[in-house]
């Protein structure tokens, strides 16, 4: 008899990390009853990605709304993940990271008898309000998972630390690199993708990506609120002054908070571009295209080592060590001094870039998803 698995996302990040796995199980049809259900924590940039990589979900929670808080989101899920998984009964639920969705869905099948399986299990920092709720999200996590699919030695260090069992760890690589790769493979060799996303960035984009140097910035955590976004925006606003034939390309988010301060401190300066956030493919082909990475983002992290490019973390502290050991990162958090320094160094300074750029990538070879499927099926009679 078929095992039934369910697999659970919300957020953009979350669906690109486990649309290759998706994939992979569903191929294993014979072994596998694959369902996906999304709660929808981000709608919008969630269904672009469910659209790029054909995911039709069996189940759509679709609870993204205004204004909504930790709490709400919590006690939704809860409520109606609860229902899905009385009348479904899933042998297995999947899922991913650290965001409130794998928090919660992870804590409704515990409550359920249902057995959870993390993907990308292992991540710390060890500092419960660093970043807030992330961190308490994933250690709990931990607690109730009964296979923890960890991307790097590091990770499952830190696992077999909290007392976990090791048979129980498995060290995949990250399944970002398995969806970046299958991206990236459209970019190349589709020549239809490939037209289609350089006339969308040239509508936006008044100069030419193969031909000028351009940094790459996001931002968008809550930890980085308030005046500490306001000092990122004083940095990258100084270095648009000081490098004039730099361009800064900023997706912006569309998390009010975020968005109203960065137009109102970079609006109109002609070096620097706010555009709409991207799809993941769109974003890809610019990440491809950049010279350097400025950001707060936890996956481009890992993305970014793949692509040889250096990234500059806006962040005090990361629980992606391995690539601030690899030499391709450097953690800056939100001090405006210290993006301005750094970033000048690495436009300035071929040497200092090509030793972050030359670096070795710590995130693997692509064939995560390959690793957590072998996984389960030795150990499909105790799923």
């Amino acid at each position: 008899m078929k095992k039934k698995i369910l697999v659970v996302f919300g957020t953009r990040p979350e669906a690109i990390k486990m649309a290759s796995l998706v994939h992979a199980l569903k191929k294993r049809n014979k072994d596998f009853n694959v369902e996906v259900c999304v709660t929808a924590q981000h709608r919008e940039m969630l269904d672009q990605v469910l659209k790029l990589f054909k995911i039709k979900p069996k189940f759509d929670l679709n609870l993204m709304t205004k204004s909504q808080d930790l709490s709400s989101i919590t006690s939704s899920i809860t409520n109606k993940l609860g229902i899905l998984l009385k009348k479904n009964r899933p042998n297995l639920v999947l899922v991913h990271g650290d965001t409130t969705t794998a928090f919660v869905a992870a804590l409704t099948a515990y409550y359920n008898g249902i057995k959870v399986g993390h993907i990308e299990a292992g991540l710390r920092t060890n500092n419960l309000l660093s970043p807030f709720p992330e961190e308490l999200n994933r250690q709990v996590i931990s607690k109730i998972a009964s296979y923890h699919f960890a991307p790097t030695i590091l990770n499952k260090k830190n696992l077999l630390m909290e007392k976990i069992k090791r048979n129980t760890i498995v060290l995949t690589g990250n399944t970002i690199v398995d969806s970046l790769y299958w991206v990236l493979n459209r970019i190349k060799n589709e020549i239809k993708i490939n037209k289609k996303i350089f006339y969308s960035l040239d509508k936006i984009l008044n100069f030419d990506l193969n031909k000028n140097r351009f940094v790459l910035i996001t931002g968008h955590r809550r930890e980085n609120f308030g005046d500490r976004f306001k000092n990122i925006c004083y940095a990258i606003k100084k270095l648009s002054f000081k490098y004039k034939d730099i361009h800064f390309v900023y997706p912006v988010h569309l998390n009010p908070k975020i968005k109203r301060n960065a137009h109102k401190m970079l609006d109109k300066i002609p070096n620097i571009h706010l555009i709409a956030p991207q799809s993941y493919e769109i974003f890809i082909y610019l990440m491809l295209k950049s010279y350097l990475i400025l950001t707060d983002s936890g996956g481009i992290q890992e993305e970014a080592p793949s692509l040889g490019k250096p990234v500059l973390v806006m962040r005090d502290i990361t629980e992606r060590k391995e690539v601030q050991k690899s030499g391709m990162a450097i953690l800056l958090g939100a001090n405006k001094e210290k993006i301005f320094t750094n970033v000048s160094r690495l436009l300035d300074n071929k040497k200092i870039y090509n030793k972050m750029a030359l670096a070795k990538n710590p995130y693997g070879d692509g064939k995560a998803c390959k690793r957590i499927v072998k996984f389960l099926l030795k150990n499909y009679v105790n799923l």
